[in-house]
Order: structure tokens, then sequence, then C-alpha cells
């Protein structure tokens, strides 16, 4: 490639990347809005139960709750809390939470990196299993390894994550006592939630690289590359696997997103001190702030997780274009 070639490439790829950070506006603008209006129509009063969480007891009478309420600001009409509320948002605060009176941004990125290392973790496991799943039941499609890859994908696929993670806490923490059952301390707090997650990925994703690879095996420049002698091993890896890749980083893509968003159950069952206990207990107590600012930080995520796919995409397959 000349070097103009390459300054246009990067050219198009700047362009591109700004084109899609100012399309960001209008999509935050509108889950903002969503987040919104879904905590305003949640039932149950806020005040209530969070009067009773700070002081043990319900309000002694309506004026209390009243009081209460207004110091909460939850008096003010529902468009005035919405525009002031942005307009912090706006400035990068999203509000303080009504149960631990801390700022909800300090909430996030406090809670946040045992999740990110809960999401890597699992990742990394999905990754390592479905891509030897994959690949060796596209070379020898409908053998017997590729019978029990099958078998494994449809077990995981159908597995509730909930049953699985109690299994697997059956077998390596009750029985075997190889491994702690909850909370976050040493590496080996991390291998049950990762192992559940990462089996419930690789459950899918086997299958989509098997199905994605068996597609471009087919192809005449991979039966051209055959003819011209080159090892299969070399083959499978430089000129099909690649091209394979697309619907695979997109799923992974999504998925990463998903699990540093919370994944709720498993961070419940293993009490992960992470994003997924946080936000289930601002729904309990009806924390506004915290549920509207946890929303739009994962809608934030998927976003961006999908702009990094799409660039990611111009990486894999130069012939894509932007």
């Amino acid at each position: 490639m000349t070097q103009s070639a390459v300054r246009s490439t990067q050219s198009d790829m700047t362009n591109y990347f700004l084109r899609r950070l100012l399309a960001l506006i209008p999509v935050l603008f509108g889950i903002s809005l969503l987040a919104f209006v879904i905590s305003m129509l949640a039932p149950g009063d806020p005040a209530g139960a969070l009067y009773q969480q700070l002081y043990g007891e319900q309000p002694r009478d309506a004026e209390t709750l009243e009081r209460f309420r207004q110091e909460l600001g939850l008096n003010d009409p529902a468009p005035l809390r919405y525009l002031r509320w942005l307009g912090g948002v706006a400035q990068g605060n999203l509000g303080a939470s009504f149960r631990s009176g801390q700022p909800v941004l300090h909430e996030l990125t406090s809670n946040a990196p045992p999740t990110l290392l809960l999401a890597l973790g699992g990742l990394a496991v999905s990754v390592a299993l479905a891509f030897p799943l994959g690949v060796l039941s596209a070379l020898r499609p409908n053998g017997g390894f590729d019978l029990l890859a099958r078998l494994f994908s449809l077990l995981g696929a159908a597995m509730p994550s909930f049953w699985l993670a109690y299994l697997l806490i059956l077998l390596f923490a009750v029985r075997l006592r190889w491994l702690p059952v909850a909370g976050l301390g040493t590496w080996q707090h991390l291998v049950l939630p990762c192992l559940t997650l990462g089996l419930a990925g690789a459950a899918t994703l086997s299958r989509l690289i098997r199905s994605s690879l068996l597609e471009v095996l087919g192809q005449d420049y991979v039966r051209t590359a055959r003819a011209k002698g080159l090892r299969e091993g070399l083959v499978v890896l430089r000129h099909a696997l690649r091209n394979a890749l697309l619907p695979v980083v997109t799923v992974l893509g999504n998925r990463f997103a998903a699990l540093l968003a919370g994944a709720v159950i498993i961070e419940t069952i293993f009490a992960w001190p992470g994003l997924g206990k946080l936000i289930l207990d601002a729904i309990a107590f009806r924390d506004y702030p915290l549920i509207q600012g946890f929303v739009l930080f994962t809608g934030l995520v998927f976003v961006l997780v999908n702009l990094a796919v799409d660039l990611l995409y111009r990486v894999i397959d130069p012939r894509i274009r932007l």
C-alpha cells in the first residue's frame, strides 16, 4: 500500500470515528429520557422506602413523609426534574444517590472495576473454549468431535446461568472444597463466576465460529490456497479464520458490553461487589438517580463497544469501506 493510500485510509477512519462520536449525542439523549421515564413509572414510593432504610421505621405522619420527599426534590414537576438532571449530566454530574448520598458517578466508577475484571475473565474463558471447539468442528463436520461439540453447545445454550452456577458451587466448593463460594479476594474467588459466564458464552460462540468457518472454507480462494500446496494450518489460520471473524467479533463485542453492564444474576449468586449488586440495591430502594445513571452508563458502554467493533471490522478485512 502506497503512502498516499495509507494517509487516505487513516483520514477515512478519523472522519468515521468523529461522525460516530457526534451521533452519540442524540442516542445518549434518547437513553437518558428513556431512563428517566422508566424510573418515574416504577411502582412504589422512593421516599417511603428510603425513609425506612435510613431511620429504621415508617414515617410517623404524612407531613414527615412530605417534608422528606421535598428534601429529595421529588415534589417538583417531572419535566423540571429531568431538565435539572440532564443539565447536570452535561457537566459530568449524574446527581447523588438517595441511599448513600454519594455522587452517582463515584458509585459507578468504584463498583465498575470488579465487574470489568469479571467481564474480562468470563470473555477469556469463552474465547479459550469456543475457538478450539468451533475450528475443530468445522474442519471435521459431522464427525465424533463435532457431535460432542454440538452437544456441548446445546446444553450450554439451554442451561440457565444460575443453575450452572449452583452446579459449579456444589462440585468445586462444597464437594471438592477447591474453591471459595463467594466474595472478592484472591484469584480463586474469580474462578467460579468467570467459569459460569465463560461456559455460557462459549456454547453459542463455538456454534457461530463453526458455521462461519464452514461457509468460508467452501470459498474459491480457500480451494486455491490449498491447490498451491499451502499447509492446512496456514490455510485455516491465515485465509479462512480471519475472514470468518466478522460475525464472531460482533457477538464478542455485544457479549463484553452485556457483561460490563453488570452480570446481575451471577454477581448476586457469588456475592460479587460489582455493578450488578449495586443496581439491584438501587432498584430495591427506588434510588432514582443511581438507576438513571446506571442506564445511561450501560447505553454508553454498548454504543462505544459497537463503535470499536465497527472500527475493528476494517482492521480484520481492509476491503470493508466505512
